[in-house]
């Protein structure tokens, strides 16, 4: 349940409020909002008399419902503004890895050279083996950073794990939350005490509601600059990577408020599919796609099958506007 406060009731008596039922209080347009569980199905007695509006939900999809908010939530990265009525595509490219400030600078050219604004790349890295590349860790961080004040890109990397959360949180401008990282509380609740974006991917064996209600950790702490990501989930085909869910895309849209970017790098994982893939996601009208390009994928020293050529990324983006345009919308 989430109830609107009168503006009568001060901030710290929110507080206590929402302490005295054991609730969430975060302030929203200025507007002191208290979230409880799906299970409240009536307004606590302790806030009869302090209510100005209340939603009832059948589950613990709330903030991210449009039951609750019905237009998408506007999420402002750096100079882009994605969601609302804004009708932007944005185009994030890069590295799987950043492997040296050669390649990196590389990346953060060609997108410079391209008119693009966000640059991807790993630091550290979730692999599945513990023999693979693991990333740069922090030294990764801050060539990013460097990128950035170089080029005035922003930058998105992945948090693996808690332990170095707040210096992913330190060093970009949108956090990722991947799709192995995806249900850990301790990155969600840190997430949850910054203001900066915060891009979670669905895990690949997690069902839409589940990835729906990790926005909810994040939302119910205070941040509301939560965008969900599909990255393809896991079914019986074994010739690509995974399955890009795009009937899973459409439930998004159509239930939650949160903008949707998605991933058919991961999904597909072989170069020589994505461009189709990216065509068709464009085609839904969606917030933003994620797209690993590698100056060389042939050495790349993670998902090296997946990564599309600098030229092949070039030629790609000419194909992205023409199909952007006959929806509504505009790559950025």
């Amino acid at each position: 349940m989430i109830l609107h406060l009168k503006d009568t009731v001060s901030q710290q008596e929110a507080d206590k409020l929402a302490e005295s039922i054991q609730a969430f209080h975060v302030v929203s347009d200025g507007k002191s909002v208290v979230i409880t569980g799906s299970g409240v199905k009536e307004v606590p007695a302790e806030l009869h008399g302090k209510v100005d509006e209340s939603w009832v939900f059948k589950n613990d999809m709330q903030l991210a419902s449009r039951e609750y908010r019905n237009e998408t939530r506007e999420v402002k990265i750096g100079n882009v503004t994605i969601g609302g009525n804004t009708k932007n595509t944005l185009l994030i490219g890069g590295p799987c890895s950043v492997e040296s400030e050669d390649q990196i600078r590389e990346s953060s050219e060609l997108l410079v050279g391209l008119g693009l604004s966000t640059l991807r790349g790993g630091c550290y890295k979730p692999r599945t083996s513990p023999y693979s590349f693991q990333g740069m860790g922090l030294e990764g961080l801050k060539l990013l950073a460097k990128m950035r004040e170089e080029f005035g890109l922003n930058v998105i990397t992945e948090v693996r794990d808690a332990t170095h959360v707040h210096e992913v949180i330190e060093h970009s401008d949108v956090i990722q939350i991947g799709a192995k990282a995806m249900y850990d509380q301790g990155i969600l609740r840190a997430c949850a005490k910054t203001q900066k974006p915060v891009l979670i991917k669905r895990g690949f064996g997690t069902t839409l509601q589940e990835f729906v209600q990790a926005a909810e950790f994040v939302l119910s702490g205070g941040n509301e600059n939560v965008i969900l990501c599909e990255r393809g989930i896991r079914t019986f085909e074994t010739g690509t990577r995974f399955t890009l869910d795009l009937c899973g895309v459409a439930w998004l849209k159509h239930y939650t408020n949160l903008p949707i970017i998605l991933d058919p790098s991961h999904a597909m994982g072989y170069a020589y599919g994505i461009p189709d893939l990216a065509r068709a996601c464009v085609a839904m009208g969606i917030d933003g796609l994620l797209i690993e390009a590698h100056r060389n994928p042939l050495v790349a020293k993670s998902d090296a099958s997946q990564q599309l050529t600098h030229v092949e990324f070039t030629e790609l983006l000419k194909t992205l506007q023409p199909v952007a345009n006959s929806v509504g919308y505009k790559m950025v």
